[in-house]
C-alpha cells in the first residue's frame, strides 16, 4: 500500500464488500416494504403471535399516542406500527377477526405482539381466555 500520488482516486480496501452489503440491505428493505404495504390480492399478512388486552385499571389514562385510553373502542398498543394504522386481528384457532386502530405502544411482556382493548377482546370471545394466537394484517 504505497503513495501512487493519485490519492483522490484510491479506493479504500473492502469497497466491493461494502457495496455489495449496501445493496443487500437495499433489497431487504424493498423487500420489507412490499410486505408492508401489499397490493391488491396479496396476503397482508404482517406478524404472527399471541395478543392480550388491556387491564381495565387503564380505562382514561393517555395513550402514547395522547388520546385518551377507552376499553369501548376498538383500539389496541403494538411496539412498531404507526399510530393510525387499521389492523385486522384473526384470531388463529377459530377465524374470528376484529379491526382496531393503533393507538399505543406495547406490549412490553415477551412472546405478545398486541394488546387489545377490552372491545376488541370481546370481538376475538378472549374475556375468559387472556391470550390468544393471533395473525395481524393491514387493514384495507
Amino acid at each position: 500500500m504505497g503513495y501512487s500520488g493519485k490519492a483522490s482516486l484510491a479506493r479504500p480496501r473492502g469497497w466491493r464488500l461494502l457495496l455489495l452489503t449496501g445493496l443487500a440491505v437495499w433489497a431487504l428493505g424493498a423487500a420489507g416494504t412490499s410486505l408492508a404495504h401489499p397490493s391488491a390480492g396479496q396476503a397482508s399478512t404482517i406478524q404472527k403471535g399471541v395478543a392480550s388486552y388491556y387491564s381495565d385499571r387503564f380505562q382514561g389514562r393517555t395513550t402514547a399516542s395522547g388520546e385518551p385510553f377507552d376499553q369501548r373502542e376498538l383500539t389496541a398498543a403494538h411496539r412498531s406500527l404507526p399510530f393510525g394504522t387499521k389492523v385486522l386481528v384473526t384470531r388463529r384457532d377459530n377465524g374470528r377477526q376484529v379491526e382496531v386502530m393503533i393507538n399505543d405502544r406495547g406490549p412490553f411482556v415477551s412472546g405478545r405482539v398486541i394488546d387489545l382493548s377490552k372491545s376488541a377482546a370481546r370481538a376475538l370471545g378472549m374475556l375468559h381466555r387472556g391470550t390468544v394466537p393471533v395473525q395481524l394484517s393491514l387493514a384495507r
